[in-house]
């Protein structure tokens, strides 16, 4: 009884088993379910029931495997990736309620070049342009609406938006980024909606099928995914996603255990806000910031792109 459970987790979590709802939410907190399995196995070890003893001590060494790596890192910057810096930005602004004024501070104090907001409405908006965003990010590909269903890229240098091939209830926009010595840049900000009902599950997941993927080098485009996935390093499509040429650039740096949801002091904490950079891309450093009226954390993640 102690030990199945933590069993059944890791066999759900290493062979990508996390098909429906409500398994799907729960494998978001597979980081503690690697830290509870071990009690369970040291108290089937108390009692001296070797198999089962056995079975859990292998359960939650494979469950550690695969979460503990995200807090080493592996200090990613390819050798191709040689030419200029990005540093970017992401947070969901929990329905608009951010304070957009903290927002542009801390967007000035980490001298963000590229920021992604999401759950942008237009209220929210207009008191970011009033903050100072108009004039520090002319550039802008934004579609903000009411509650939870827009988003918004915003460059200090021009972006040229580009139609997203993959509609859905969220606003998802799409842009072209152009700096000097460097390849352009596709960056799209993300927010599937949460996988939280038996009715959006599959919605979250086909959200996350359709987000574009990087283009074959040398020649392909370079592509830029960052916002609020809903979903966590533990979830077979974002481990998809990542599979077909993405380095996320909190695990790359050794931050992936830091939560990004939710700010609040009762609330279990989770990794679902991300940046995910094409492979030809390096990340230099990643970090995680607190902005108040959010639910969300604010992401920044210095990046640096391949000589153009």
């Amino acid at each position: 009884m102690l030990v199945f459970p933590w069993v059944a987790w890791a066999a759900v979590r290493l062979l990508g088993l996390d098909l429906r709802y409500p398994v799907v939410p729960a494998v978001a907190f597979t980081p503690y379910a690697a830290v509870v399995a071990w009690p369970a196995a040291a108290a089937a070890v108390a009692l001296r029931r070797r198999g089962v003893a056995l079975a859990g001590v292998i359960a939650a060494a494979l469950l550690g495997a695969v979460v503990l790596p995200r807090a080493l890192g592996d200090g990613r910057v390819p050798a191709g990736a040689d030419g200029p810096t990005l540093r970017v930005m992401s947070l969901n602004t929990f329905d608009g309620h951010a304070d957009m004024a903290a927002v542009m501070r801390l967007a000035r104090e980490q001298d963000v070049e590229l920021l992604s907001l999401q759950e942008l409405t237009p209220e929210a908006l207009a008191r970011l342009d009033a903050a100072g965003g108009r004039a520090r990010f002319p550039g802008r590909a934004v579609e903000a609406r009411p509650l939870a269903a827009g988003s918004g890229l915003f460059a200090r240098r021009p972006l040229r938006a580009r139609s997203p091939d993959d509609p859905t209830a969220a606003e998802q926009p799409e842009a072209e980024l152009r700096l000097p010595s460097a390849p352009p840049l596709r960056v799209k900000a993300v927010h599937p909606y949460p996988p939280i009902t038996a009715h959006a599950e599959p919605a979250w997941r086909a959200a996350l099928a359709r987000l574009p993927r990087p283009g074959a080098p040398p020649r392909g485009p370079l592509r830029l995914l960052l916002g609020d996935f809903n979903a966590t390093l533990d979830h077979a499509p974002l481990r998809d996603l990542i599979d077909d040429g993405y380095v996320d650039a909190a695990d790359a740096t050794g931050e992936g255990l830091v939560p990004t949801w939710s700010s609040g002091r009762t609330k279990a904490r989770i990794t679902i806000d991300h940046v995910l950079l094409d492979g030809r891309l390096g990340v230099r450093s990643f970090s995680v910031h607190h902005i108040a009226g959010s639910d969300h954390r604010a992401i920044v993640a210095v990046l640096v792109l391949p000589q153009g």
